[in-house]
């Protein structure tokens, strides 16, 4: 039996829409994000994300050279250099300058060429390069400097390239201005009995989360709206994503406002606004119907709350990303909408 394809007649209109072109305002939509994070937490990010974009470019050269591939069509893609900055922005901006090197190094090999490379991978490479490093070396990964607007020191270019490079502290002692992150005091003070409302009373807590943290999420936001102006993203995602997580911690702050942070300090800190907007919204490892994303999303908000109230770690945004990521087939599986002219089974 022979089947035939019909075709709508011309005119048609060519979306103009690459892989590069997408990647390019992503990286973009990032730049109001990486300002704000330079301002209130030094140019450490500016450092790690060079570098991660570098490494990851290598990396990617040497993989591809390996299996044999063209090297042009995807080095110039962006997609290796959006990964490597992804990971940047999620890493403490004075680590070591080997924790960026290792985890965008198996970011790039493991989790997306040795699975056939864009397109094919599973999971979210940015983060799984990131969770592999959370778990690996937990110390350097929980050295974040405090915003300036509570250390009163801003770490120069000068400083954060001591400090990563050759660890040494500059002309302020390392010490003097790092410490936890907002999502990692309140958990550690909540696991030793303190209140939220002594808690939030730490110079550290802004309006909603964290000083500093409040204005980057906002700079992610307005990059997300940006993507969304664009078409690069659908408003499923971000929507499923931050709808649950405001959900869940509403009810659990009617609850007990004394032990469960409001639904804001959620949406404030930590990766809630990166994750909704740039990293849940990968084309490749999430759903792709829009029913599909909406459930994706929602998953991911549930998850990070889940993880961040009662699991180990005080943000979850990663590992609640990837755990969905395992979930995306099926989810499209049974979100498959009904074809036009067909009975819906």
């Amino acid at each position: 039996m022979t089947t035939t394809l019909s075709t709508p007649v011309s005119p048609h209109r060519h979306a103009h829409a690459t892989v590069r072109s997408m990647m390019l305002q992503v990286l973009y939509a990032l730049l109001p994000g990486i300002a704000v994070y330079v301002w209130f937490f030094g140019w450490g990010v500016v450092v790690h994300a060079l570098l991660a974009a570098s490494v990851a470019l290598a990396a990617e050269a040497a993989m591809l050279r390996a299996r044999g591939r063209a090297l042009r069509p995807f080095i110039t893609d962006g997609s290796a250099v959006l990964t490597g900055v992804l990971l940047a922005l999620a890493l403490p901006p004075l680590a070591p300058w080997w924790v960026t090197v290792v985890g965008t190094a198996f970011a790039i090999v493991i989790a997306k060429q040795l699975y056939g490379g864009l397109g094919y991978n599973p999971f979210n490479p940015a983060m799984v390069g990131y969770v592999v490093l959370l778990v690996s070396f937990p110390r350097e990964m929980t050295v974040w400097p405090a915003a300036y607007v509570v250390s009163g020191h801003h770490v120069g270019m000068m400083d954060s390239l001591r400090i990563v490079f050759l660890g040494q502290p500059g002309t302020a002692g390392l010490d003097a201005f790092s410490g936890a992150t907002p999502l990692d005091l309140m958990k550690t003070q909540l696991g030793l009995d303190h209140t939220v409302s002594e808690i939030r009373s730490s110079p550290v807590f802004g309006d909603f989360g964290g000083k500093g943290w409040e204005w980057l999420a906002n700079a992610f936001f307005l990059g997300g709206l940006y993507l969304l102006y664009r078409r690069v993203i659908s408003w499923h995602i971000p929507v499923g994503m931050l709808g649950s997580l405001i959900v869940i911690s509403v009810m659990f702050y009617a609850v007990d406002a004394g032990v469960y942070p409001t639904p804001m300090f959620h949406v404030f800190s930590g990766g809630a606004m990166l994750g909704a907007f740039f990293i849940a919204t990968d084309p490749v490892s999430a759903a792709t119907t829009p029913r599909g994303r909406l459930l994706y999303g929602a998953g991911i908000g549930l998850l990070t709350y889940v993880i961040r109230t009662w699991g180990g770690y005080p943000d979850g945004v990663a590992f609640a990303v990837l755990l969905m990521n395992l979930a995306a087939p099926t989810i499209d599986h049974y979100t498959q909408p009904r074809v036009l002219g067909h009975a819906k089974e």
